[in-house]
């Protein structure tokens, strides 16, 4: 066995510790994460906005939880809400 570097052994540690969880249901996430993928690579225009320095903070730190570029989160976004899939969940 290769020997691991600090950041595997973490990994392998917190692995053996139960501290991972399977995902609910990994064919919907897989297929989920290959749309992202397949958006990235669908972009055929360029828009620039302005938005306040908090909310792009907040949408980079809300791709990173989702592991996506952000400009990834926003176009997803703005596609759930022209096609009337995005609900707010306080309604």
């Amino acid at each position: 066995m290769p020997k691991l570097d600090a950041e595997e052994r973490e990994i392998l540690r917190s692995v053996d510790a139960g501290e991972w969880t399977p995902v609910a249901d990994q064919k919907r996430e897989i297929a989920r994460y290959q749309d992202y993928a397949k958006a990235t690579f669908r972009k055929d225009r360029r828009v620039n906005i302005r938005i306040s320095s908090k909310d792009l903070e907040a949408l980079q730190t809300r791709a990173l939880e989702e592991g996506m570029p952000y400009q990834t989160l926003i176009s997803s976004v703005l596609h759930k809400y022209i096609s009337g899939r995005l609900r707010d969940s306080r309604a």
